[in-house]
């Protein structure tokens, strides 16, 4: 097989592909015993019909258009892995020439990642968040602590921002109530950014007993989108009391006997979390770094592609939340240009990542081994809340292990870029992410690559 290359445009090449039929051979075969088993000439059993008596009957044009069917797709793949390239879309494949017996010939359009050279990225420096723990930083996490252990108290006042109100809506459009909008007994919080515009403004203020009539425009039920005359009735209001931060508090929060040995404690887990930003931080904006170095051409249908991916995720999302497409984004403060521009900008930078990270990955050979790939499966299904094995077989099932390698890779990929950069914190200092590394795999009590740090911490910050 020979393979000629030529470059279309940057992004796209034109590959013509010469196969000498003794190539072909195996297709050939294959395609008689094909078509043997699927015509009937009396005189033979099904699958038993000699080529010779094929070709009489039915024509050696029918054999040959099999053949090439199932080896152009082989011989295509055979040629792009020759030529050491990167398809990024499904090729336009066109038979150019048949010479029975002597040569097939094919051409095949694709689009493909770029070439592009790696600069330097060894005179890197990047700036990250402080690590050192302040007395706010204990008191907000102790708060968050206190919080989870508070109770809510009615208390006989108007309501304020962060109150629980229990609350009756009903909702009518030109004096007409409509029935599918009214609900009773609702608990809310109050600046809890409900849906439904204007709720929150109008409960502050309000006190148990007291009702008030708004304009707002329904998010659900058969008149979703439609303008109409909000009613909401104040039933009760109460305010979350938190405990005492004491040594009593740290005994029924925690381990510890003292609330100094629980903050403490509490700074002890700040620090790691923080140090652990520093890694995250290190990483993204090393690559950035290095992303802003290069220029590279992006192929549009890759672009497409990522952007009808980002489409196909919101609609799952806004599917589960039983809203209109109208409703759901201007519950989120965008509109379809906005959300289009969003879509593009990210999906750009999501592929030059890609092919900047895997040309690092190509650079230094980095591979990936089982354990990695198991713990990044384990992490995951953590995260997910799935069973780690559930995760892996549905991994397998859907053809997405390589995804997850890639993953795996670029990840790795991040952490040698950031770890040739100068990482420095916002007082000044320098930041040694090695010794991050080395401190958190101590704390976590096993050995864990570079590359993979992070998310083993995290996982036992999740745990503890």
């Amino acid at each position: 097989m020979k393979t000629a290359v030529e470059e279309l445009t940057p992004t796209r090449v034109k590959l013509t592909v010469e196969v000498p039929f003794a190539e072909l051979e195996p297709s050939l075969q294959a395609a008689y015993k094909k078509v043997a088993q699927q015509v009937r000439v009396p005189g033979f059993r099904p699958g038993k019909v000699p080529a010779r008596v094929i070709e009489q009957r039915f024509g050696r044009g029918v054999v040959l258009e099999e053949a090439i069917n199932e080896a152009v797709p082989q011989f295509y793949s055979q040629a792009v892995e020759e030529s050491e390239l990167f398809p990024v879309s499904q090729p336009d494949l066109e038979v150019t020439k048949i010479d029975d017996g002597k040569e097939l010939e094919f051409t095949a359009e694709v689009d493909v990642r770029p070439a592009f050279d790696l600069p330097s990225y060894d005179d890197i420096e990047v700036t990250v968040d402080s690590a050192v723990v302040t007395n706010e930083d204990i008191d907000e996490q102790l708060d968050n602590l206190r919080d989870r252990f508070a109770t809510l108290t009615g208390v006989d006042r108007p309501a304020q921002n962060g109150d629980f109100v229990s609350i009756d809506l009903a909702a009518s459009i030109n004096g007409e109530n409509l029935e599918d909008q009214q609900a009773g007994g609702i608990s809310y919080q109050v600046g809890g950014g409900s849906v439904l515009e204007g709720l929150d403004d109008n409960l502050v203020g309000m006190s148990a007993g007291e009702s008030k009539t708004f304009t707002s425009v329904l998010v659900g039920g058969a008149n979703a989108g439609e303008e109409a005359e909000i009613t909401v009735t104040v039933n009760s209001v109460k305010e979350k009391v938190l405990p005492e931060a004491d040594d009593e508090f740290a005994q029924t929060a925690s381990e510890f006997d003292t609330l100094e040995e629980l903050r403490a404690d509490i700074a002890k887990r700040v620090e790691q979390n923080k140090k652990l930003r520093q890694v995250t931080q290190a990483r993204e904006k090393a690559v950035q770094a290095l992303l802003d170095k290069i220029d590279i051409p992006l192929p549009e249908s890759a672009i497409e592609a990522e952007i009808k991916e980002r489409e196909h995720q919101l609609g799952h999302e806004i599917e589960n939340t039983g809203l209109s497409r109208e409703i759901y984004l201007k519950a989120r403060g965008t509109s379809e240009e906005e959300l289009r521009k969003d879509f593009e900008e990210s999906s750009r930078k999501a592929l030059k990542t890609g092919f900047v990270l895997d040309k690092v990955v190509k650079q230094r050979e980095i591979g990936v081994s089982q354990d990695e790939l198991t713990e990044f499966v384990v992490n995951q299904a953590m995260r997910m809340g799935v069973a780690p094995n559930q995760l892996a077989q549905h991994l397998a099932d859907s053809g997405q292990l390589t995804l997850a390698m890639m993953e795996v890779v670029r990840n790795k990929a991040a952490a040698a870029v950031a770890d040739e950069a100068r990482v420095v914190d916002t007082d000044g200092n320098e930041v040694d992410l090695k010794a991050i590394y080395a401190e958190i795999n101590a704390q976590v009590g096993e050995t864990v690559e570079a590359g993979d740090t992070e998310d083993a911490a995290e996982n036992e910050a999740e745990k503890a």
